[in-house]
Parts: structure tokens; sequence; C-alpha cells
């Protein structure tokens, strides 16, 4: 039998799927001409995709005034979390150095898209994502970015610590003060919080009551929110209320993060005295830092509230959504919710516990004899601490257990001192 092939027309007409496209845009400052240019990037993405018959518009994501270097960019994230909600099918941008100037977060992302099946195209390189040569061009074009982005940043360090060593501030944004061409000045009304907060001082008042005050009377911080006990911590420690300025506090540690550390010796600090108007008496504030001084050593060793503990950040409020923190009753470490302690049981009425009884929960919870902090570190996610005196230990394999704590009786409270203490006040009444 001879062999035929014949053709069979196809019934309907092919058709070719619209693509949704979206843009990414990003300017690094917040300033007028960055801006402008931002706002000309939309409008040229907008008109340029919806010109497109075989495209749909997506949108634009733009986003001001955010470094290269970092991923955890708003307008960044939303066009990520689109993509993965099957609402983009393709990414246009201007260039690699827009999209990302970290090698790193580059890859990941471009990556990810590709696995969702979505190309990145950059229009200055010409350069497709999902393209063969695409990621080994997208690793050297990522990587001369970076190098770019870090060299811009040693020069910006280098000019800022000159500027340290000639006596000249970046920036001064503390109550009671304003700068204004390398010229500190005084806010009246500023001013008149930073004393009272110090004669609250003077009179014995802690952080936490200070807070408690200033809430209580209406009075704003700095940011028009309400006062934190790290905020009044800081205030009563500042040397600009003397008339001083100490210069290179904290340093930039690297160019990708742009995280700032405390300057604890790894480089010169300046300080320039009688440098502008006081706020307090030299006086004044001398006799209050005796006081922090005595206070701070009067807490066992270690004590402090950049301390870390194998509890700090794992306990949550029930109540009000706050994390806990590390007090001292009597020389005993006990945890409460920090909305109590910073603004009274008016705003969170929730007890606190006892360091020792919150390890006996976690070994029972954990199965095991006593308390490990690693194994609470590699096991605990978070410990809610809930009302009637409940603790939900949410385990990081999302499984959850429920523990009861009690309060100890009073006698097995009482400390050494405070028996002795007792004791001498009972024999002070019977002779009396």
């Amino acid at each position: 039998m001879e062999r035929t092939i014949r053709k069979i027309e196809p019934s309907k007409a092919r058709t070719l799927k619209r693509e949704r496209v979206a843009a990414y845009a990003r300017v690094s400052l917040d300033k007028d001409t960055m801006l402008h240019s931002l706002s000309a990037q939309v409008s040229y993405y907008s008109e340029y995709i919806q010109r497109n018959p075989l495209w749909i518009y997506a949108g634009v994501y733009a986003d001001s005034a955010c470094t290269g270097t970092r991923a955890d960019r708003p307008e960044l994230q939303r066009l990520l979390a689109d993509c993965r909600a099957g609402k983009v099918d393709r990414v246009i941008t201007k260039s690699v150095s827009r999209f990302a100037r970290n090698t790193i977060t580059l890859l990941e992302i471009t990556r990810e898209l590709k696995a969702l099946g979505i190309d990145v195209f950059f229009e200055k390189e010409n350069l497709h994502s999902t393209s063969g040569e695409g990621e080994l061009i997208l690793t050297l074009l990522a990587s001369f970015a970076q190098e770019e982005s870090r060299s811009v940043s040693e020069n910006c360090k280098w000019r800022i610590r000159n500027m340290f060593k000639a006596g000249i501030p970046t920036s001064v944004r503390i109550n009671g003060y304003h700068m204004d061409h390398g010229k500190i000045t005084i806010i009246p009304d500023e001013a008149e919080t930073v004393r009272f907060i110090f004669a609250l001082r003077r009179l014995g008042y802690g952080r936490t009551a200070i807070c408690k005050e200033l809430n209580e009377r209406g009075i704003p911080a700095k940011n028009g929110g309400e006062w934190t006990v790290t905020c009044i911590g800081t205030l009563l420690q500042n040397e600009k209320y003397v008339g001083d300025l100490l210069l290179q506090k904290y340093f930039r540690v690297d160019h990708l993060e742009k995280r700032d550390k405390r300057n604890k010796g790894e480089y010169p600090k300046y300080l320039i005295k009688n440098n502008h108007e006081a706020i307090i008496p030299r006086e004044t504030f001398e006799a209050v830092q005796a006081d922090i001084r005595r206070r701070a050593a009067a807490l066992p060793e270690g004590h402090g509230h950049h301390a870390f503990y194998p509890f700090t950040s794992k306990l949550v409020c029930a109540r009000c959504g706050k994390h806990y923190r590390r007090r001292y009753n009597n020389g005993i470490a006990a945890w409460q919710c920090n909305t109590f302690m910073t603004f009274g049981k008016d705003k969170c009425p929730a007890r606190q516990i006892r360091e020792a009884i919150l390890e006996d929960a976690c070994a029972r919870a954990m199965s095991m004899s006593t308390f490990d902090p690693a194994m609470f570190e590699n096991q605990i996610d978070h410990i809610t601490v809930c009302d009637n005196r409940k603790l939900i230990f949410s385990f990081h394999d999302g499984k959850t257990q429920e523990e009861w704590w009690q309060e100890p009786s009073r006698r097995d409270s009482w400390t050494p001192d405070m028996r002795a203490e007792a004791a001498e006040k009972k024999r002070r009444k019977s002779h009396e």
C-alpha cells in the first residue's frame, strides 16, 4: 500500500497570547531632581507598555530614596508579590544598576522570576534574564554595579570623616535643637521639655516613670509620637545639652547592609567643647551622669538595656502584642510587658513572670529536666504570654504547646537581705 501524507488545516486561527508587562524604576535620593527623574521614568514606561498591542499594562513599580544594594524596597517587594501571584508575565527595567547593586540580590530575584516563567528585560544592556547567556552576563554586570556602589560609599565616608576632623557635624536631630547650615540653635518649646526631663531625674524619677509622666501630660516626643524608655535614656546621656559635640559616635559597617554600628574604639571620636548654646547646666548634667552610673553599678553584672538573654524578643504579650523586657525586683530577675513598663498598668495590666519560672515552664514544654538555652533557641520561635498564667509555646516546626505557671509563695520569694531587713524592722518595733 502506497504511503500518503495529508495536511489537516487548523480549525481555529492561531492567536498570540498577550503578555502582562510591568516596569520597575528606582532613584536613590529623595531630591527634587531625582523625583522628577522618577516621574519621567514612570510616564515613559506607562506609555511604552500601553503602546504595544501584544502587551497588557500591569503597572509601574517605582521606589524613591531606596538604595539598590538591599532587597527590602517596598515597591520591589510589591512587584515580586504580584509576580508570585501570577499577575505579571514580563518585567522591564532601565538597567542592572537600577534593578539591584548587589550581585546576590540580583541573581536571587532573577532566578526566582525565571523559575516562575517571568523574563526581566534590562533596556540599557539589551539583555533578557531568561536568555542562555543572561545569568553569566548579569553576574558580571551586577559585580561592576556593586563595586561602583562600594566606591561611592567609601568616598562618602571619607568626606564625612574629614568633616568630623574639622568639627563639622553632618546632622543634629534631637529634642531641643535644630541645625541649619552647620549652626546648632535651640528650639524653645522642646528645650523646656528637656529641662523638665532632667528635673524629674534629679527628683529621683527613673526612665519608665519619666516616660509615663510625659505621655500622661500629652507632651509629644521629637517625632510627634509617645516617649519610650530608650529615648529617655539616650536623651539623659547626650552631651549636646551642655553645649558639647561628640562626633563619630557611630560608623557605617558596609555599603551593602547600610547598617550603622556604635563606635566602641574602632574609629577616633572628636569632642568639641562649648560648640553651641547649652540647655542644661554642666553641674546638673554631671550629677545626672553620676546617678546613672550609680544605678548601673547596683545592677547585677552584665545587666543592661542592650544585653541579650535567651528570652529576649521571644516573649509576646497576648494583650498588646509587645515584647517582654527583663527587669530586677529586689535582686530577682523577672520579665514584664514593655507596654506595662513604659506606660503603666492602665495601658496593659499584664503580669510579670520570674525568669526561674519561665525556665521551668520551657523545660516542661521541651520535655527536658532542666532549661537549656541552646535547645530553647533551636526549638522555640516565640512564647505568647496569656491571661490566667497561660503560656503558649510556638515551635519552629509549627507545633504549639500550652503550659501554666504559678506565682511563688511570699515566703519563697524573700531573699536573705529581705529577711534580714524584716527581722530588723520587727526588732526595732518591739523596742519602741
